[in-house]
C-alpha cells in the first residue's frame, strides 16, 4: 500500500515544481492580496481543478482526450487566448508607493475565474494530469489506485497554499514595490512566451 503514495506523491511533485503559469498566478495572487485569506478563493479553485483532473485522469478518461483531436486544439486555443489576456493584466499591474499591487481586477470572482482558467485551460497541466499521471495509474487497481490518486491531490493541495505563502513573504520584505513590479514583468513576458509556444505547437 506504500508504493503507490510514495509513486503518486513522486510523480505529483516532479510535475508541479516547475514555474508554469499555475503556479506564477498562485504566487503573485499571495503577493497582490493584502491578507492570505483573501487570496483562499484563487487557492481553493486551483486545488479543486487540479483534484478533479487528477480524478478524471485516474478513471481513464484519458484515454478518450487522448484520441480526439479537436480536444486537444480546443484546449490549445483556449490557452492561447487565456495566457494572452492574464499576461496582459498581469504587465499592467502596478505597485504603489507602500508596495501594494493595485490590480482591483482581482476581485473573488476575478480570482476564481483566472484560477480554473489557468487549470482547466492549460494544456501543460492537462498534460501532466492526464498524459502523465493517467498512464501512471493503469498499474493500480481498487484502494491502491485511490491511495495514488489521494497522494497526488493532497501534493496539489499543499504546494500550492506554499506558493501563497511564499508570495505573501515576498510581499512583506519588499516594502518598495520595485522586486514586485519586475516579478510582474517577468510573469507577463513568460506567459506571452507560453502563448506563442502553444499557438505554434499546432502547426509545427
Amino acid at each position: 500500500m506504500l508504493e503507490p503514495i510514495i509513486h503518486g506523491f513522486i510523480l505529483a511533485l516532479g510535475l508541479i515544481l516547475p514555474p508554469g503559469v499555475q503556479n506564477i498566478f498562485l504566487f503573485n495572487q499571495g503577493i497582490i492580496q493584502p491578507k492570505i485569506r483573501k487570496a483562499l478563493p484563487a487557492y481553493i479553485t486551483a486545488s479543486l481543478c487540479d483534484t478533479i483532473l487528477i480524478l478524471l485522469a485516474v478513471l481513464g478518461t484519458s484515454l478518450v482526450i487522448h484520441g480526439s483531436l479537436w480536444i486537444k486544439e480546443f484546449l490549445i486555443w483556449g490557452g492561447v487566448v487565456f495566457l494572452t489576456y492574464m499576461g496582459w493584466s498581469t504587465w499592467k499591474s502596478e505597485p504603489s508607493s507602500g508596495g501594494d499591487i493595485t490590480n482591483k481586477r482581482f476581485t473573488i470572482k476575478k480570482q476564481i475565474l483566472f484560477a480554473a482558467s489557468v487549470s482547466l485551460l492549460n494544456p501543460h497541466a492537462i498534460i501532466d494530469t492526464v498524459g502523465v499521471i493517467g498512464p501512471s495509474s493503469v498499474s493500480y487497481n481498487g484502494e491502491e489506485k485511490l491511495m495514488f490518486a489521494i497522494s497526488c491531490i493532497i501534493v496539489s493541495w499543499a504546494f500550492f497554499l506554499f506558493l501563497i505563502l511564499l508570495g505573501h513573504t515576498s510581499r512583506k520584505i519588499d516594502k518598495t514595490g520595485g522586486y514586485m513590479l519586475v516579478l510582474n514583468k517577468i510573469s507577463a513576458l513568460f506567459m506571452w512566451g507560453a502563448a506563442i509556444y502553444l499557438g505554434l505547437s499546432i502547426f509545427i
